[in-house]
């Protein structure tokens, strides 16, 4: 078992069913609020954002803190897109020795490592020894504040 791994369950999204909600298109300021922001009655879909191509995204829940310096806590879902080829600095969704994991891919000469973005984890230098699956890369995180 990987010990410092960020492991997540996997869910498809509801494609039936996008839900559209009121959207302010013209940005929200951090600063002094206008008595004339009021919505638009632009509404928008987060499904039709995040989702580029619809038959290969998942989401998943991570569960874990390996992943913290990428912006990836305990509890966030994950979107991610199996149609993307896996490349230097990617986020991944990995199988790796019969167990999933959440690491940034790093290409070496002659090595690939997946690597956490928590030092209090190391690296984990992929060998011939691994049986390792590239499963998806992470385009978005949604998290609760």
């Amino acid at each position: 078992m990987l010990a410092d791994q960020t492991k997540i369950t996997v869910f498809q999204p509801e494609e039936n069913n996008p839900s559209e909600v009121p959207f302010v298109s013209s940005g929200i300021k951090a600063g002094f609020p206008s008595p004339a922001a009021d919505f638009d009655g632009t509404k928008i879909s987060l499904d039709k954002i995040v989702i580029k191509h619809k038959e290969a995204t998942f989401y998943a829940k991570a569960s874990g803190n390996s992943m913290i310096g990428a912006g990836i806590d305990d509890g966030d879902i994950l979107v991610i897109d199996r149609s993307l080829e896996p490349a230097h600095n990617k986020i991944a969704v990995c199988f790796i020795d019969g167990e999933f994991t959440v690491k940034r891919i790093q290409i070496e000469k002659d090595c690939v490592y997946l690597v956490p973005e928590n030092n209090t984890y190391e690296p984990i230098k992929v060998t011939e020894d691994n049986d390792l699956l590239i499963w998806g890369i992470v385009t978005h995180v949604l998290k609760t504040l």
